[in-house]
């Protein structure tokens, strides 16, 4: 199993502690060229307009960011975990990724998904349409992008986007495409899209549930005809290293609920190196390739190191 790093913008407040927003900026950059000199195989930034809750803190916006972080490291990919779909038109978005993947010598990995969080689209007057239309919004931007990535000429009519002659070069540096890591785990909607359409996808759940929801990507997948091992699976997950397990779980917010299902302190990579290592090997038991860590100390680079001798990088 590989280990990504999960990096912070300023959604969770991340950066209270500064006071220059280019030193907030840099530390990021820091965080990303940590991770690759430890041996991460990649980085992945959350896409997001407002802090949670909406605040006045920092908050970077994640592509132009990632560009930045692409220029400044040489081997780890880098990705969004994810980009907003309802942010951005999707032949816009073929075209920054195809930008940043030249940019970054082939290394990214495009993620996307529906969007969910309200404040961002309130605050910068986009539509906040229901679950089910954001959802069919997502399927079709799919393949709008990968139309662009593939195709000389796209032309796309659907419900929601539009694409007339559109060429769309250069389409970045990887063959056949830049893969697509496509977030979430709506068991009739969201995996189905990904059966579809993703080379990678992202679930936030215990290894269990985990384990559940992959029988059931697997029985999409067999609908539309692929093979499961042809889809990379990642989980995303947030570990705090102590010297006991008491002490980490206490550092637990109940508000972690919103983005972690169930009881996520039995789970989350909070606790002893005993505790963390035992965890790491219940996800990759339960098929899980790639483990995206996000850390407590979201900006602490010491965090990252400590945490990568344990797991044996």
């Amino acid at each position: 199993m590989k280990f990504n790093l999960f990096l912070p913008t300023g959604f969770g407040a991340d950066f209270a502690a500064f006071s220059d927003p280019a030193q907030a900026a840099e530390r990021v950059i820091q965080l990303a060229q940590t991770a690759e000199a430890v041996g991460f195989s990649e980085v992945w930034l959350p896409d997001h307009l407002q802090t949670i809750p909406p605040s006045a803190g920092y908050l970077f916006e994640a592509w132009t960011l990632l560009t930045a972080i692409a220029r400044e490291t040489t081997t780890v990919r880098v990705g969004q975990l994810v980009t907003g779909n309802g942010y951005r038109n999707p032949a816009l978005q073929a075209k920054m990724a195809s930008t940043l993947d030249a940019l970054s010598a082939g290394r990214l990995t495009f993620g996307i998904g529906a969007g969910w969080y309200q404040p961002d689209y309130d605050a910068f007057g986009y539509e906040f349409p229901a679950a089910g239309q954001r959802l069919r919004e997502l399927r079709e931007a799919v393949q709008v992008i990968q139309s662009l990535w593939t195709e000389e000429v796209t032309n796309f009519s659907g419900e929601f986007y539009t694409a007339k002659n559109a060429y769309a070069e250069p389409k970045g540096v990887q063959e056949p495409r830049i893969p697509m890591m496509i977030a979430g785990g709506g068991e009739k909607v969201t995996l189905r899209i990904v059966a579809e359409f993703a080379d990678a996808c992202n679930l936030m759940t215990s290894p269990a549930e985990i384990e559940r929801k992959l029988r059931i990507l697997r029985r999409h997948a067999d609908e539309v005809g692929r093979d499961l091992d042809s889809i990379r699976v990642t989980a995303t997950t947030a570990a705090l290293l102590s010297g006991s397990d008491e002490e980490a779980q206490g550092q637990l917010h109940p508000g972690m609920g919103a983005f972690y299902a169930g009881d996520f302190a039995s789970y989350l990579l909070y606790g002893t190196a005993e505790t963390v290592q035992a965890r790491v090997k219940a996800y990759e038991k339960a098929g899980v390739d790639e483990l995206v860590v996000g850390f407590h100390h979201s900006t602490d680079p010491d965090a990252i190191r400590e945490f990568a001798e344990v797991i044996g990088l």
